[in-house]
């Protein structure tokens, strides 16, 4: 377990005077192993919390660039980073917060065993990408590895999120909600538009639930909470694990 000098004591006070974290749970996020899919609207905000809160190891993971278009919401970049390639872009942000973290940019696009790998070396993943397939492949992941997924999404006006942990055998995964062989598909914001804050909501929600769990603090599994940002309300429903689900089921 980490040990926190004063300096430590002093940047997590906050967290340290909370009795749900307490010094123990700080200590168990300055341990923790974090990967964050995508490094762009839910991405920045995610990055940044996370960071500051002090989860010791964080991989952050985009193979895009930033461009004019990305600043209305991707906060973890500024107009000197266009050009740049997002994961980097981020790491410098996360860095600049708290230089006592480690964080590795990865500048590719995760799949296959390449995925995997990197899903089995953390302790949690964050999905903070904007497409169905990438929802999947990581989901797919998680399971195989017996990784916590902290899934979020946004569009438009619209949020969701939920977590899902395969060490419960309650939790249901993503597929169980969202199954890959259904209509229940999105598209990026490119080309649906999204409300810049919105994805701050998403992202900050995304953060406080990975640094509950990894702290030590329990989630709460086979709940899908969506955020309505038109007009401002929030609502929870309860989503079953799939006996059936081919990708958690006693099937797969």
């Amino acid at each position: 377990m980490e040990e926190l000098d004063d300096r430590a004591l002093l940047r997590y006070s906050r967290h340290i005077l909370l009795p749900e974290i307490d010094i123990a749970g700080q200590r168990r996020l300055l341990a923790a192993r974090a990967l964050i899919i995508g490094a762009g609207g839910l991405g920045s905000p995610v990055a940044l919390y996370l960071a500051s809160a002090g989860v010791g190891s964080l991989t952050i993971v985009d193979d895009d660039t930033v461009e004019l278009s990305n600043l209305q919401r991707q906060i973890a970049h500024d107009s000197a980073s266009l050009g740049q390639g997002k994961a980097e872009s981020a790491a410098r942000r996360m860095l600049a917060l708290n230089p006592a973290i480690a964080v590795r940019p990865l500048a590719e696009r995760l799949a296959g065993e390449r995925l995997l790998a990197e899903v089995a070396a953390h302790d949690l993943v964050l999905d903070c990408s904007d497409n169905f397939a990438t929802r999947h492949a990581v989901n797919r992941a998680c399971v195989a590895a017996r990784v916590p997924l902290v899934s979020g999404a946004a569009v438009r006006f619209s949020g969701q999120l939920a977590v899902f942990d395969s060490h419960d055998a309650a939790s249901p995964c993503y597929h169980c909600l969202f199954p890959e062989e259904g209509d229940a598909g999105d598209g990026p914001c490119a080309t649906f538009g999204v409300l810049s804050p919105l994805v701050g909501v998403i992202g900050s929600l995304q953060a406080v639930e990975a640094v509950k769990l990894l702290a030590g603090v329990a989630p709460r599994l086979g709940r899908l909470t969506l955020y309505d940002g038109l007009n401002g309300d929030f609502r929870q429903i309860r989503v079953p694990r799939d006996p059936g689900c081919p990708v958690c089921g006693s099937a797969a």
